[in-house]
């Protein structure tokens, strides 16, 4: 196709290689116009790997695409993605959308004001799976619902990055869980949270629809864990949905649509202003964690 996206990759680290880099390579709706990494041989290696560009200064990298998605850490996107925004490039972003809340505002202040699309990987929220979920909700009347996510980050392996064992669950498995009831219950209007990022919490959140539902998340678990899930109920009945749905397709329907959400400059739902929202809630609940 010769209206393909021109997509930069900010980032080469695991996620990147395992993700972002082969879905936006394969098309169709979009091409891989070139790494930019903070280590130089990372790029280098990557853009081998799928056959581009990499690139040693980011303002060049920026010159040659029309979009750029990130895969770094929070506090780096909030800044190079404020970067891209103004260069007028839309963006695809990871969750959280910042290491913090003035982060998270100072980069979706710079992409309203840029004018520029956004959109944001809620990996979960793409995948075929949590779609039906979604459409089924409405109909049970839904007054409540419990989300667990517990995960062994903090053991080791790739997603063990500095910044997750920093700051632990709150803000990396947070956003995916709220993200869900959010979705699923209506837009989360207050929370209450309790507990020790690097260990468990739990949060209690209100719905501005009157539902209420909880959360509990944790990155030190271990053995043989049950796939994190989400479950909904109501006087219709009830439904849930595990997160083992998530599969390579998922991530290929995030690129097909950020392709979409570019040509019509945005109007994407999970844009950087639902991310800001989710960081609101993130945000409250480390206030509540830090009394």
């Amino acid at each position: 196709m010769t209206d393909r996206v021109a997509v930069g990759l900010v980032g080469a680290g695991g996620w990147a290689d395992m993700v972002h880099a082969p879905a936006l390579a394969a098309g169709p709706d979009t091409r891989l116009a070139g790494v930019w990494a903070r280590r130089p041989e990372a790029a280098a290696e990557l853009a081998a790997k799928h056959g581009t560009v990499p690139y040693e200064r980011l303002d060049d990298l920026l010159t040659a695409c029309e979009a750029v998605a990130f895969s770094v850490p929070p506090d780096v996107q909030a800044e190079l993605a404020v970067r891209a925004a103004r260069a007028g490039k839309h963006v695809l972003l990871e969750k959280p959308l910042a290491m913090d809340l003035a982060g998270a505002e100072r980069l979706a202040d710079a992409i309203g004001s840029a004018g520029v699309a956004s959109q944001m990987v809620f990996t979960l929220r793409y995948s075929s799976a949590a779609r039906d979920f979604l459409s089924r909700v409405p109909a049970l009347e839904p007054v409540g619902g419990r989300a667990a996510f517990v995960s062994p980050v903090l053991s080791g392996g790739v997603f063990a990055t500095p910044w997750r064992l920093e700051r632990g669950a709150l803000l990396d498995l947070g956003p995916h869980v709220v993200d869900m009831l959010d979705a699923a219950l209506g837009r989360v209007v207050g929370v209450r949270a309790h507990g020790d990022p690097l260990r468990w919490v739990g949060m209690l959140l209100d719905h501005e629809t009157g539902a209420v539902s909880e959360a509990s998340i944790s990155m030190a678990g271990g053995g043989d864990l049950p796939p994190a899930s989400v479950q909904v109920y109501g006087p219709g009945g009830w439904a849930d949905l595990s997160w083992d749905v998530v599969g390579d397709d998922t991530f290929a329907t995030v690129v097909a649509e950020f392709a979409a959400t570019v040509r019509a400059g945005g109007g994407h739902p999970l844009d950087a202003q639902h991310g800001l929202h989710i960081q609101q809630i993130l945000s409250a609940a480390q206030s509540d964690l830090e009394k």
